[in-house]
């Protein structure tokens, strides 16, 4: 059986795929904040300002290593030259997931896998240069999971709607950017079915259509909060911006497929405040 290590687990994404993960292999997870996990064996205390990743490598031995770790970006960057070394002398893989940001100067037209990425941001740099350092490992021991915005009832962005919506703080929309996006339901099933099958490569896991920001935003607000929210209209250029990653060569089955529409259909209707 596949011995994993998920590395942030403490947050939202990490901690949905150790949920759906754990059921079906040996998963483990590292946190660096929150105490409840020390309750769980499984959970591994981790923080890069402290400890190096080699020796959570060498504890666990894991067969495949999910990579959702955030914060310091030189401190990812130094981190993943230790798993690259880890992954390139034993057997095992990495799930890298990284971000539709890598395309972020791209404005024309949606990206797609094998298109050459260019960012100017420098979030989109940062997961460039990771991308860039584990594509020099074997084909077969790496997936890049390039993500869009992904949403769920307790996302991070939704509980920042909340907050400025309680605050009368204004949310910043994008009128002439076109985007994608994904449900962390679905993600956690895509990234499941990749270790299923032992898939490699790399990957664009949103939706198959396209949504304006501000419509998507629009529609969200519309269907989860009651409350009038202020916005404010933010035009990053002037003629219309595509931040968004569609598969041509990795496609999942059509069962593993998400509209726009269903992951704004997936948030609970029910009314926080």
């Amino acid at each position: 059986m596949n011995k994993i290590l998920i590395l942030g687990g403490s947050g939202f994404i990490g901690n949905k795929l150790y949920k759906e993960l754990n059921k079906f292999y040996k998963t483990f997870s590292t946190y660096n904040f929150n105490t409840r996990n020390k309750e769980n064996s499984n959970f591994l205390y981790f923080r890069m300002e402290e400890l190096n990743i080699n020796i959570l490598l060498n504890k666990i031995k894991p067969n495949i290593i999910v990579s959702c770790l955030r914060g310091d970006f030189e401190l990812q960057v130094s981190t993943h030259r230790e798993i690259y070394n880890y992954v390139k002398e034993n057997n095992c893989k990495i799930i890298f997931l990284s971000s539709s940001n890598v395309f972020d100067t791209f404005r024309h037209y949606p990206s797609y896998e094998n298109d050459k990425t260019f960012s100017e941001s420098p979030y989109g740099i940062f997961k460039i240069k990771i991308e860039n350092l584990l594509l020099k490992l074997s084909p077969k021991k790496i997936v890049i999971a390039r993500l869009p915005m992904i949403w769920g009832n307790n996302s991070p962005r939704i509980k920042e709607i909340k907050r400025n919506i309680i605050n009368m703080i204004p949310i910043e929309i994008y009128p002439n950017t076109i985007i994608n996006l994904n449900s962390i339901n679905k993600l956690c099933q895509q990234i499941l079915h990749i270790i299923n099958h032992n898939k490699n490569g790399i990957f664009h896991l949103g939706t198959y259509d396209l949504i304006y920001h501000d419509d998507l935003i629009n529609k969200i607000i519309k269907r989860k909060f009651k409350n009038k929210a202020i916005f404010k209209f933010v035009y990053s250029s002037n003629t219309e911006r595509y931040i968004a990653t569609l598969p041509k060569e990795n496609k999942l089955p059509e069962y593993l497929n998400i509209s726009c529409n269903e992951v704004i259909n997936s948030l609970s209707i029910k009314r926080s405040f």
